[in-house]
């Protein structure tokens, strides 16, 4: 069971700030690369980390190093050379804040060939 209604994924490629900022989870937008382009109100709060200091920045790198691995990192890339990708699974964030358990969905928007990195509390 996500964390989010479905409905949401068909809504994200035209997602503006203020939509995504109204979410009651992390919205992360980024390029094929892993830059951010959009972080959501939600996930700043929640990781300690301003929309501005992270827009512009490698999401896997440089804003989550904790997600640079085979399990986020990997499976991102893996998904972004297929042309989609749609994994969700648990995770611990450890980055600057405690260790704490979320819920991660990654997705590729095939169409406007947006991806998107949600992040959820885990249940």
């Amino acid at each position: 069971m996500s964390f989010f209604d479905p409905q949401i994924l068909s809504q994200l490629p035209a997602a503006s700030r203020e939509f995504a900022n109204a979410q009651p989870f992390g919205i992360v937008k980024v390029t094929d690369d892993g830059t951010v382009q959009m972080y959501n109100t939600w996930e700043a709060e929640m990781a300690g980390v301003a929309p501005r200091d992270a827009e512009g920045k490698n999401f896997f790198t440089q804003v989550a190093p904790c997600t640079n691995n085979r399990l986020v990192f990997g499976k991102f890339k893996d998904g972004v050379a297929r042309g989609s990708l749609d994994a969700e699974f648990n995770y611990t964030f450890t980055y600057r804040m405690k260790p704490t358990n979320v819920v991660l969905r990654l997705v590729r928007d095939p169409k406007s060939k947006s991806n998107w990195v949600l992040v959820g509390k885990k249940s």
